[in-house]
């Protein structure tokens, strides 16, 4: 060990070199700074942090290191307040560094510059952060000056009041004192109200306070109104007004053509202020009946919520009931296609228009029918009523069915009565009686002679020798009845007889009558009055047609009595 320890060559230590203790102190320092700045100001050099950049009109007293607050609280600080280059000189540039406590901040954020307190002096940047629904903003991004709003200055209130402007609100002062003074004239009377006729406007004014209170409660309860039927109504109203207000003012341009187009509006407004006082004069009126009206409305309120609950559980069942109808529909729909119901109308439209032209043809028919029915009723039928007196060949039946008696005689006279068909039954004889027709056949006509046992009892009724009278002008329904009992019986030979056997007397009882009392008399018996039947279909409730079977069915209740 020795020997190796003798082969190194000691060095003392004040002969020792190494790192010089200036450079190496030197370093420790700046460590030391570094560190120690590291630990107070929190922020990594050469680094930044979310920066924001925000155009201001007017950024007065905002320096750097001004707060960033939002609700009060310092979220961030200002980094630097420059010119703004794409504005008119006088804006201002506010580039804004925000802790992560701020973030995030989104495109619809609002700035504002507010005054500190006194102490702290200076002022603050008010950041809103938008809302959740607006897109977000990213590191470096500009919100533009529609989005922020700098404070009036007192240097600026005072530059607003100019010598001339001072004069000018003046003499608006001095027109407004002399308007509410001024003592109309005559011709300025006449298109004014009656009531402020000969009055200042300030007399006017005051006259109308007799009219404020009810003016104002009807403005209290149109206040009412307005703050909405639930809570926040208000609130909502205002908040949707500023979002409006906020659009409006996000486009200066588009803002200033509203301002123009509106300028023009109120222009031609103004032209037609005649027709405009007009419609206001009617709006007075127009009002009171509008209020009666709304009252009458709110009066059906109750039962329009009555019959609204009612008719909820078929409001419920509507989309069930919709559902069920819709097979129906689709084959109703089917039905009335082009080949079911559809063709049918075609192929019926002709035949629709044969039936208009029969229905009209039928208005000139059906008064003749009537007259027709008329006849029957009025005339045909009560005559075929009357029984004839024929002294011993009286049947004491009804004409008519003595005309069917006839008939079925007559009929009973072809039927078959043995093997070799039909004959004639007559009772065929000779005697010393000789009786004649009339001529036949025209001037040369010549008569038919034959005999008989008996002399002929003579004709009934008698043949007159002459038509009766027939006025063709009247019609079936007011002809007289014939006198079917007045006739004479003629003789042998034709010519004027016997009158007929007299009717048989009825006795009429005595009627007592308001006016006294009518004795009774022995009449003949009556023939039914002109247009009267004993038998009408009408009294009886039964239509011509019934009443017409009727007498012809041999089985009727009553036939053949």
């Amino acid at each position: 060990m020795s020997s190796k320890g003798d082969k190194r060559k000691r060095v003392l230590r004040k002969d020792r070199t190494g790192a010089n203790p200036f450079t190496v102190g030197l370093l420790v320092l700046v460590l030391a700074g570094i560190v120690v700045y590291a630990g107070f100001s929190k922020h990594v050099p050469f680094t930044h942090g979310f920066r924001v950049k925000a155009v201001f009109t007017n950024a007065n007293n905002i320096r750097p290191n001004s707060p960033v607050r939002i609700a009060g609280v310092n979220i961030g600080k200002v980094k630097k307040v420059t010119a703004y280059k794409g504005g008119d000189g006088n804006m201002s540039l506010v580039t804004m560094e925000i802790d992560k406590a701020g973030l995030p901040i989104h495109k619809d954020a609002t700035l504002k510059v507010r005054p500190r307190i006194f102490l702290e002096g200076n002022e603050f940047v008010d950041l809103s952060p938008g809302t959740p629904e607006a897109p977000t903003l990213s590191d470096g991004d500009t919100i533009p000056s529609t989005q922020t709003a700098a404070p009036v200055q007192f240097d600026q209130i005072l530059t607003a009041l100019q010598s001339d402007t001072r004069d000018s609100l003046k003499r608006l002062l001095d027109g407004y004192g002399t308007a509410l003074t001024h003592q109309p004239t005559a011709a300025e009377d006449k298109t004014q109200d009656p009531d402020v006729q000969g009055k200042t406007a300030a007399e006017a004014l005051n006259r109308s306070i007799d009219y404020a209170p009810g003016a104002l409660k009807n403005a209290s309860i149109v206040n009412q109104a307005f703050l909405g039927l639930d809570e926040h109504d208000l609130s909502g109203l205002v908040a949707n007004t500023a979002k409006v207000t906020k659009a409006l003012g996000s486009d200066p341009a588009q803002l200033q053509g509203f301002v123009t187009n509106f300028n023009t509006t109120l222009s031609a407004l103004a032209d037609e202020q005649d027709n405009l006082k007009a419609t206001i004069g009617e709006l007075g009126p127009t009002l009171t009946h509008t209020d009666r009206a709304l009252v009458s409305l709110n009066a059906s309120f109750p039962n329009t919520r009555a019959f609204a609950k009612e008719i909820l559980p078929g409001v419920k069942e509507t989309p069930a009931t919709i559902d069920a109808a819709e097979p129906w529909i689709a084959q109703a729909r089917k039905l009335v296609g082009p080949d079911e119901l559809g063709g049918l109308t075609r192929e019926l439209k002709p035949t629709t228009v044969d039936l208009a032209r029969l229905v009209d043809g039928t208005l000139t028919a059906l008064p003749q029918a009537d007259l027709v029915s008329q006849c029957i009723t009025h005339t045909i039928l009560p005559t075929g009523d009357i029984k004839i007196q024929d002294g011993q060949f009286t049947s004491n039946e009804e004409n008519y069915k003595e005309f069917w008696y006839a008939m079925v005689g007559l009929a009973g006279e072809s039927q078959n009565f043995d093997g070799n068909g039909h004959y004639v039954r007559f009772a065929v004889g000779g005697g010393d009686q000789t009786v004649s027709t009339g001529k036949y056949g025209g001037a040369a006509g010549e008569k038919l002679y034959g005999r008989v046992n008996n002399p002929p009892l003579g004709t009934r009724p008698a043949f007159p020798g002459k038509r009766q009278p027939y006025n063709h002008t009247a019609a079936c329904k007011d002809q007289r009845l014939p006198d079917l009992n007045g006739a004479k019986t003629g003789g042998a030979d034709g010519g004027g007889g016997t009158p007929a056997p007299a009717a048989p007397a009825v006795t009429t009882p005595t009627v007592t009558t308001p006016a006294g009392t009518v004795p009774s008399t022995t009449t003949p018996l009556p023939v039914p009055a002109l247009g009267v039947s004993t038998r009408s279909s009408s009294a009886s409730g039964e239509s011509l047609t019934a009443e017409l079977v009727d007498r012809l069915n041999p089985f009727r209740k009553g036939a053949g009595k």
